[in-house]
């Protein structure tokens, strides 16, 4: 739950990134050594099927393409793979794929912004190294002032590069066509595959890394409008975009270029404009392709920094790493978590053969599509009510299964050296697990959803967070105290009871939610209670905790029909008496501070209101005590019917309501039970909305349906 500081470590991050953004950092990420230096180098392996190569990688990279843009929409969280993983098959796999990934996104940003500098020095006479721990700095500083920067910035290289490279599939095009298609075909493409099916095998494993950045945009969901539209058709577009240029344009490559020639050359693209661009005076033709080369190291250089940032700042708000990686500063962006990833890379620029670490951890990331297609599955499975969706995979499971094999496939064609530095990444991740961040986790994978239903244990705090995050994603203007109040769980004891009881008997209910024993829990609240920490005045009670572990506060609304004695010091006066009707049980993260004494003081003052404890006696179930609870201006109680103001929301999915901006359906009370809706609830004639949102939005909304 964000606390009220941008400097906090649960603060969030900005949503400014639209369609353009997404497809520009997506086809940004693709474009760099896999068009400028790697057919040669494929050509050698494959021959003419290198053509074959680049399209047989583009089928493959579709299931954890489609898999990581279905839990994008689900969880529009920063930390992209990392946070899937985490979620889904628990934090020492999300430890894994977050360590991992980041050291992976930094080693092959510093590849890119060496080969930037490889080609500026065709034309400036400048120390590469340095030139690219310059980019460094300069990217970082970029992504500091804000995501929307960052992405302007990758839209005009993009937009630079894909020019270019319009053009010199245009002119290369043409060229074959003056030749014609036929006697290309007998000269350049026979035989088509010389080296026989293991060489286009070991070929599809090599350029399969071209395409590897597509999914690099999950990363920084948290900030895209729109996830549920625009993720999934940013990177479809932006796979589409990909495939078409690397297979006419390595054509064209191979069409053009003598066989030996090509198989040697690590500038190809430069070498073909040569050959077809000769009518371009003055070297024209060399200095836009140089410009766009420059131009798709520079993006892939740019979304690595603003990508791997982000897997730092989701581990710190989960405490895998130090929690202050999570803060945010002035521009919404997070600093320090942009500040280390700049500084690894410039070690790694500076002490590391790049070129050749950055291809080692390609295994790495094949490993880490494999598990986000066992997430999806796992997900699936596990049919938590909070994962929602808004884009689902087609071919359902299909698609992952044949996307983790293909995964596992292509890493035993990559050799051992990889496969070995992937292992020794796995083992970082591991004992970075083990000596510091277990001692934080009280949470478990939806893994142990899927084990409920085989008859094992489940974690219940996941569904609680997924639901969070679909209401983050809806656009709704958060108020963390009405979102705190309808997802919280009720306790009505009709008749006498005494204190310690009910204290165990609440504490059972924290126990399922947080992974702590009951024991361990009451003992604390009750040594509170004891030792005079616990407020008490006029009939309500609010004990409290903040606990390692939890991502979000949890409140248990406790009410007593009959007046309870809570245990403590002598009242000072009748205003202090020690009975009570209702107890507020709060419990929040440790790190959030300030967002718990926020919550505690809320949770007083609405205690504090003459008119409360008539509302919550009164009250005749859950939702009308949580409605007692909130205040009227931040929500709106709605009776549906088939006639009048409301009509037009029976029969209706929540997702397709139409409310005010800043507002969200967060409880349905239905035949006596009462629901927290997802996407999917349809609702029906006689049902009861509560309706939490902002002020302006709920006057606004109370206005339309005033006749209702």
């Amino acid at each position: 739950m964000a606390a009220d500081s941008t400097n906090t470590p649960s603060a969030g991050l900005k949503k400014e990134l639209g369609l353009f953004d997404v497809y520009a950092i997506s086809t940004g990420a693709m474009f760099s050594s896999g068009f400028f230096l790697l057919p040669g180098l494929a050509a050698a392996e494959a021959g003419p099927a290198v053509v074959l190569a680049y399209f047989i990688s583009a089928v493959l990279i579709l299931p954890p393409m489609l898999s990581m843009a279905e839990l994008s929409t689900a969880m529009p969280r920063a930390g992209g793979a990392y946070y899937f993983l985490d979620r889904s098959l628990g934090p020492v796999v999300g430890t894994i794929g977050g360590v991992g990934t980041w050291i992976a996104l930094i080693l092959k940003s510093a590849f890119a912004l060496i080969g930037m500098g490889a080609y500026l020095q065709l034309f400036l006479d400048v120390p590469i190294q340095t030139t690219a721990v310059g980019l460094t700095i300069l990217f970082t500083l970029v992504n500091l002032v804000g995501a929307k920067k960052s992405s302007s910035l990758q839209s005009v290289l993009v937009v630079v590069l894909l020019g270019v490279l319009l053009l010199f599939m245009a002119q290369g095009l043409a060229a074959v066509f003056e030749i014609g298609f036929g006697e290309v075909a007998r000269t350049q493409f026979t035989p088509f595959l010389p080296f026989g099916m293991d060489g286009l095998a070991a070929t599809v494993g090599l350029v399969f890394v071209s395409y590897a950045g597509l999914t690099g945009v999950t990363s920084v969901a948290e900030e895209v409008k729109n996830a549920d539209r625009n993720i999934p058709l940013g990177m479809a577009l932006s796979l589409a975009t990909a495939t078409v240029a690397y297979v006419v344009g390595v054509y064209v490559l191979v069409a053009v270029l003598d066989a030996g020639m090509l198989r040697e050359d690590l500038t190809p693209v430069a070498t073909a404009a040569e050959v077809f661009f000769d009518w371009l005076p003055g070297g024209i033709g060399l200095i836009l392709i140089v410009a766009a080369a420059i131009a798709a190291f520079a993006s892939t250089g740019n979304a690595g920094i603003m990508s791997a940032s982000r897997y730092l700042f989701a581990m710190a708000r989960d405490h895998v790493i130090w929690p202050r990686f999570a803060e945010v500063g002035r521009f919404q962006t997070p600093t320090l978590a942009l500040g280390l990833t700049a500084a690894v890379m410039i070690v790694c620029l500076l002490a590391l053969d790049v070129t050749s670490v950055a291809k080692l951890a390609s295994a790495f990331q094949l490993l880490l599509f494999s598990l986000v297609n066992i997430s999806v599955v796992v997900l699936r499975e596990s049919r938590i009510e909070g994962y929602e969706p808004g884009f689902r995979s087609p071919l359902y499971p299909w698609m992952q299964i044949f996307g983790t094999i293909a995964a596992l496939w292509l890493i035993t064609e990559m050799g051992a050296l990889p496969v070995l530095f992937t292992l020794g990444l796995i083992g970082v991740s591991l004992l970075w697990y083990r000596y510091y961040a277990s001692r934080y986790m009280a949470r478990e994978g939806a893994v142990f959803h899927l084990f409920e239903r085989l008859g094992k244990r489940r974690d219940p705090g996941l569904d609680r967070e997924l639901r969070e995050v679909l209401k983050e994603s809806a656009g709704h203007d958060r108020d963390p105290f009405a979102d705190l109040v309808t997802d919280a769980r009720v306790l009505d004891v009709a008749g006498p009871t005494e204190f310690e009881p009910l204290v165990w008997r609440t504490c059972s209910e924290v126990a399922k939610d947080t992974g702590l024993t009951t024991d361990e829990i009451a003992h604390r609240f009750l040594d509170e209670v004891k030792a005079g920490l616990t407020p008490v005045a006029r009939g309500v009670a609010l004990p409290h905790l903040r606990l390692d572990g939890l991502s979000t506060p949890l409140l248990y609304l406790v009410r007593t029909r009959e007046p309870l004695h809570m245990p403590g010091p002598d009242p000072v006066d009748d205003k202090d008496d020690r009975n009570v009707h209702a107890l507020f049980v709060l419990i929040s993260p440790q790190r959030d501070v300030r967002a718990h004494l926020n919550l505690l003081a809320r949770l007083a003052g609405r205690a504090d209101d003459d008119s409360f404890m008539g509302e919550w006696l009164a009250a005749e179930g859950e939702q009308d005590l949580k409605e007692a609870l909130l205040h009227d201006e931040r929500f709106l109680s709605l009776h549906l019917e088939s006639s009048g103001p409301t009509a037009d929301l029976v029969d209706c999915e929540v997702r397709n309501v139409s409310l005010e901006p800043g507002a969200l359906i967060a409880l349905v009370h239905r035949e006596g039970d009462v629901l927290v809706p997802g996407g999917r609830t349809m609702l029906r004639e006689g049902d009861r909305l509560t309706i939490v949102g902002s002020v302006e939005a709920i006057h606004t909304l109370t206005e339309r349906f005033a006749a209702g």
